[in-house]
């Protein structure tokens, strides 16, 4: 709560700085025969920048060393005979100290309730100075840029040029972002791959990856053929695409070419809503009355359908990709020039046949782009299949089998407590550099159909 009374008053004080400043600029520029270089607003920016700047590089520098400091002269402070504890028994003493100084646990001895007040006491110093220092920076940085308004002040430059520091800095920290995610798919799967042959894995046809503790236990050695699991995934991704690319693409049709303006106005938002829903939710959907309605429906006509066949999910999949693919066909089905259109009427043809042999193929690869980015989204879904579809790795094509997928399994691998240091653990981070390299592909190929063949129209 300090720290949100803190970051408020350092917001009114930028506020503050900022009316300050573009008054300011405004009481030099009167009387003045020069007109100002830049706007009274950029002067207020700039006050506001020098006012907010450094007060937040002091706060954010606290935030990140605050622990590592209290953790070190806590530690410091502790009594002898606990100091003497090994590196695992003193982590497990500093988390009882902060946990009491913090929530109020009751403390297993003096000792720790003498540290739990020290540590208390070094956070509130620590605070204190940090609030301090913050505050007295803003009011220094807001009272310098002030005094330095003049005329001739480039502001405006000096502005944007911090602004597009700011852009650069996000735009590297995105960046990084993926490449840490990539490195760290690559460095995990090639101590898999070290354990486990890549060639196994890829063309491998059995999926057993349990690892026993001791050598003489039965399947000790475990089985890491994926083929099951990037078929399980393919066929429901599949019966998805065939659900949701016939209904989103003629609803798109319907949307941008028949329907009037108040039907548009509301069937579209409505539509848009499945997009909203969370996925856990599709989950439930499809575990609970998808999935239950197949089997009784199987059972009356003589089929034998699965609790967990790859159809029920396959279905809901498909139902919450309709308003993707639906949206992305409907803005470029919309974008197609209406002079073609009109040029299509002028030589005699139907509705229906512009539609089917002027707009769908100037639109056509929009919508192919927009289709694969759609697989891509179903490849990659996590929770419909891990709350529809089966953990039993079946080699199969029928539908109405359990199957299981490459996201279900990873999840599967990763729940609980692991130890990184097993094939079995270290085989979901193989399997996510190809869940990761198949979702690139297909992006990438979108992106390039749209590139390529895309019409530009004037």
């Amino acid at each position: 709560m300090t720290l949100f009374i803190l970051t408020v008053v350092l917001l009114a004080l930028t506020v503050l700085g900022y009316r300050l400043g573009r008054g300011r600029a405004l009481a030099v520029v009167e009387g003045h025969p020069r007109q100002l270089h830049s706007l009274p607003s950029y002067h207020g920016y700039w006050v506001a920048l020098w006012c907010g700047l450094p007060a937040l590089a002091v706060i954010m520098a606290w935030l990140a060393f605050e622990p590592a400091l209290l953790h070190a002269l806590v530690l410091a402070a502790l009594p002898t005979e606990l100091q003497a504890l090994s590196d695992e028994r003193l982590a497990l003493v500093y988390n009882e100290v902060r946990n009491v100084a913090r929530h109020g646990h009751p403390a297993s001895s003096a000792a720790i309730a003498e540290a739990a007040r020290h540590y208390a006491s070094l956070r509130q110093i620590l605070f204190i100075s940090v609030a301090t220092g913050a505050l007295a920076l803003a009011v220094a940085g807001l009272a310098h840029a002030r005094a330095r308004i003049t005329v001739s002040l480039r502001t405006r430059n000096r502005v944007e040029t911090i602004i597009r520091v700011f852009l650069i800095a996000a735009s590297l920290v995105a960046i990084l972002t993926t490449v840490g995610i990539v490195l760290s798919l690559l460095f995990e799967s090639i101590r898999f791959f070290q354990a486990v042959s890549i060639w196994e894995f890829l063309f491998g046809t059995s999926w057993s990856p349990q690892m026993a503790i001791r050598s003489d236990q039965v399947g000790s050695s475990g089985a890491f053929g994926a083929v099951p699991l990037f078929a399980g995934t393919l066929l429901i991704a599949g019966i998805a695409m065939i659900v949701a690319v016939p209904l989103g693409l003629l609803s798109a049709i319907y949307m941008s070419e028949y329907a009037a303006p108040k039907f548009r106005a509301i069937a579209k938002p409505l539509l848009e809503i499945l997009a909203g829903i969370p996925t856990v939710v599709y989950g439930f959907f499809a575990a609970l009355t998808v999935a239950p309605f197949l089997r009784d429906a199987g059972q009356a006509i003589g089929l034998s359908v699965a609790s967990e066949s790859a159809l029920a999910a396959g279905l809901v999949m498909g139902i919450m990709i309709i308003p993707f693919v639906s949206s992305l066909a409907d803005d470029v089905i919309t974008a197609v020039p209406h002079s073609l259109r009109e040029g299509s009427y002028g030589l005699g043809a139907t509705k229906s046949e512009t539609i089917t042999q002027v707009v769908l193929p100037a639109a056509l690869p929009g919508i192919v782009g927009g289709v694969l980015l759609a697989a891509s989204r179903a490849i990659g879904e996590t929770m419909i299949v891990v709350m529809a579809a089966g953990l039993a790795a079946n080699l199969t094509a029928n539908p109405l089998e359990a199957v299981t997928t490459v996201t279900t399994q990873i999840v599967t691998l990763l729940v609980g407590d692991q130890e990184f240091d097993s094939p079995k653990t270290l085989a979901a981070f193989a399997l996510g550099l190809v869940l990761f390299t198949v979702t690139l592909a297909l992006n990438v190929v979108a992106l390039s159909i749209v590139n390529r063949y895309r019409e530009k129209y004037d």
